[in-house]
């Protein structure tokens, strides 16, 4: 059993860089794999091991500068749901390309999970989904507006087309763990949005404290790892990856005619060209040949 950590914190760290190391080494020493994204405004990512090596990982983010107070989402995965350890320097820990978004200004206001259900539910909110679309599309709350968008970077855009939608009305958002709607009710406040509100912990904290029997969610939600979607009480869900488009399918999805491993999918098999499949097609020879000789390739995992 591995312990599962997601975590992000909002600081500012003036060389990112030079934690790199540090996070490297101990990682590497306690057995850790998952990723982890630095940048000048904080830290972000989701990590997994033996549970001693996840506390001392979480220990030592505590206690880099102006992380004392990070909050961690804690659960567990049957078999390792990362390849290896990634820490990687970047210039924004969650990429939405806004100049100015700074969510240790302010942001929306939190609503716990206990709290969530009510807040929706009343006629005078708009619920928005600011995950991507092939996220929602396995999971969201009941009445949620899917925005459509491939990528965070695409959802002011999609805000400033469809703002007129929700004129008079409170705005409130969800994202996996919490750190999209750090930004983006950030962004909507000073875009002049008067009420904005967002699920303290995101959709992974609903699910752990929030009973099935009284739950507005509906489906699964999508992780960024090998589990690749978890349901209420964090438990691991049927979704698997397809390996060509890194997508969500249900193991009956192998039965569809478009399906190939490692090369195509009922989602993508439209999407990618003949000289693209050919590409994967090698691609996944190789990591049968590594798996033969009891090597991981780093292309993909067991599906």
């Amino acid at each position: 059993m591995f312990k599962v950590a997601a975590l992000y914190h909002f600081t500012p760290f003036a060389d990112p860089d030079a934690l790199r190391p540090g996070l490297s080494a101990l990682g590497e020493e306690a057995g850790i794999t998952g990723t982890l994204l630095v940048a000048s405004e904080g830290i972000n990512g989701t990590v997994a091991g033996p549970a001693a090596g996840i506390d001392r990982m979480i220990a030592h983010i505590r206690a880099l500068p102006g992380c004392d107070g990070m909050e961690v989402k804690y659960s567990t995965a049957e078999a390792r749901p990362f390849a290896r350890l990634k820490v990687r320097l970047k210039k924004e820990i969650v990429t939405m390309g806004q100049p100015g978004v700074d969510p240790r200004a302010r942001s929306g206001h939190y609503v716990d999970p206990a709290d969530w259900n009510a807040l929706i539910r009343s006629p005078d909110v708009a619920v928005i989904d600011t995950r991507n679309d092939f996220e929602v599309a396995i999971g969201t709350f009941e009445g949620a507006v899917n925005p459509q968008t491939q990528s965070f970077r695409d959802f002011p855009a999609w805000w400033q087309e469809n703002r007129h939608r929700f004129h008079n009305r409170r705005i409130a958002m969800f994202c996996t763990g919490g750190i999209r709607c750090e930004k983006s009710t950030n962004w909507l406040l000073e875009q002049g949005e008067a009420e904005v509100y967002h699920l303290r912990g995101g959709i992974l904290k609903y699910l752990e404290e929030v009973s099935e029997a009284e739950s507005t969610w509906r489906g699964e939600c999508f992780v960024f790892d090998e589990r690749v979607s978890v349901g209420h009480g964090l438990t691991e869900g049927p979704h698997i990856l397809c390996r060509a488009c890194r997508r969500p399918i249900l193991p009956e999805d192998h039965d569809r005619p478009e399906y190939e491993q490692g090369v195509s999918c009922h989602l993508c098999a439209h999407e990618t060209s003949a000289a693209d499949k050919t590409r994967f097609r090698e691609r996944q020879k190789q990591i049968a040949l590594a798996r033969a000789r009891g090597e991981r390739h780093l292309a993909g995992q067991d599906e």
